[in-house]
């Protein structure tokens, strides 16, 4: 199927074909800058990941997993809506998800699952550390269809003051186990009123800036302070995992349960390595910057297995769609994502769809084995070509040698984007255009419904650099 004409979804089973469980209860669980090689399955040479590694043991785990994009913003768009981020008006971090968007959490709550975020939110246009989402905020989590919302803005450390539908709360402790306790309560109340549940936990770990506790700390004493703080807050994660998994056992609704880990862009610059020796970082269109750790642990359906099918969070909300048998109206098309339902039983062969990425001036596009990169695809392009089987730190150029499969994929790129041109011009909308009712990113310091709380928060650690940088600039 061509990118191009990607309006219609890929499926991976014919439509007679019946999931073994109906309406599971579904949690997307992602971090925020982990990378590909920060997992113990993976051997990390520091890290100690028990929890993950043991759903990974039970479950479906994805060696060859994609972010949306190489930064946050644009990969939580992708999920919400199976699309590519440019499309939905989040070309970078800190920019608003466009209202006339239609996201997993609206199609979920029209088919009565109880809808809850919590976390990091970062679709409202508000750059900076986190701070909690104010209940006016057009763009807040509820106005894609979350029922019940503990968030902040943007990335969150120990003891945060997050927004609970508008109310800000103040926690003490570490941040990853706030808010996995705070979706069990939610997943308890959801399960006692017989109603299935759909909790999106997004994680502030391990971005900067980092600060684990002592205890977190102990096992990388041997590092720098930094790193030391940067993996504690790694391990804590972890450890909220077990928490999460272990709470659904004890409710008695793990086995119809799918629980979707990842994260949302590649690793950062820390020692040890953290992209298991692939090529770049976040913010880059190579391995390093879009392949993620990926598992999907769902006991009823999903017998435990490894597999290399290239996959991404473009595919979460086609396959939850597929899973539930949910309407093509649910979604605005083109949808750049597939259902992975076929990948459940049993790998189905080559994937039939491409994975495509824009960000910024760059673009990627994976098919099967093979990777085309575009740098500066908006003017005087350079494309490249890889073979990840063979290739996986992309080191060898093949462009000037498989000139079939080259030309074949940057044909294919071209295409796409220029669909994905219409996108960002509001083509794909009932209206023809978007609407003028988005906010430009800008930075929460900036924004006047904060600043009643200046003063306050001039004292909190995680805010009080970014005042004091704000009131030089007055």
């Amino acid at each position: 199927m061509g990118l191009a004409s990607a309006g219609l979804i890929a499926r991976g089973l014919p439509s007679s074909a019946a999931v073994s469980v109906d309406r599971p209860n579904i949690v997307l669980i992602m971090t925020d800058d982990q990378g590909w090689g920060q997992t113990g399955y993976y051997n990390h040479p520091v890290l100690k990941t028990p929890n993950l590694d043991a759903m990974a043991a039970n479950g479906l785990r994805f060696d060859r997993f994609y972010a949306g994009a190489p930064v946050c913003s644009p990969t939580r768009a992708s999920v919400l809506t199976g699309r590519a981020n440019d499309r939905t008006g989040v070309p970078s971090h800190g920019h608003a998800l466009r209202l006339q968007e239609k996201t997993l959490p609206a199609a979920l709550k029209a088919a009565g699952y109880a809808t809850g975020h919590f976390g990091k939110w970062h679709l409202n246009a508000l750059r900076g550390p986190g701070v909690p989402v104010l209940a006016e905020d057009s763009h807040n989590p509820g106005a894609f269809g979350f029922d019940e919302w503990l968030t902040v803005t943007n990335f969150f450390d120990m003891n945060p003051i997050m927004s609970r539908k508008g109310k800000f709360e103040e926690f003490n402790g570490d941040s990853s186990a706030i808010i996995v306790n705070e979706a069990l309560k939610f997943m308890t109340d959801a399960n006692r009123q017989d109603k299935p549940f759909l909790a999106v936990i997004w994680d502030g770990s391990p971005h900067v800036p980092w600060k684990a506790s002592e205890e977190d700390k102990r096992p990388f004493k041997e590092l720098g302070e930094a790193s030391q703080n940067h993996y504690g807050e790694l391990a804590a994660f972890d450890r909220s995992v077990g928490v999460l998994r272990k709470a659904l056992l004890d409710l008695d609704i793990a086995d119809n349960t799918l629980v979707w880990f990842c994260s949302d862009n590649g690793g950062l610059g820390v020692k040890p390595d953290s992209v298991g020796g692939l090529r770049g970082l976040k913010g880059s269109v190579y391995e390093g910057g879009l392949r993620v750790p990926g598992i999907i642990e769902w006991p009823a359906t999903i017998k435990p297995r490894i597999t290399e099918y290239p996959a991404s969070t473009m595919d979460i909300f086609p396959t939850i769609a597929d899973i539930l048998d949910l309407p093509e109206f649910v979604f605005v098309k083109p949808v750049d994502g597939i259902s992975l339902i076929s990948l459940f039983k049993k790998d189905p062969g080559k994937r039939a769809k491409p994975i495509p990425f824009r960000f910024r001036s760059k673009g990627a596009l994976v098919d099967n084995d093979y990777k085309l990169i575009a740098i500066g695809h908006e003017r005087n392009p350079k494309y490249e070509l890889y073979n990840l089987k063979s290739d996986k730190a992309e080191a060898n150029d093949l462009s000037k040698t498989e000139t079939e499969i080259f030309e074949r994929m940057k044909a294919e790129f071209i295409r796409w984007s220029a669909s994905v041109d219409d996108s960002v011009k509001g083509k794909d909308y009932p209206a023809g255009r978007v609407l003028d009712n988005n906010p430009e990113s800008h930075f929460w310091t900036g924004d006047k419904r904060y600043e009643p709380y200046f003063k306050e928060w001039s004292k909190r650690p995680e805010y009080k650099d970014r005042l004091r940088k704000h009131s030089r600039q007055q």
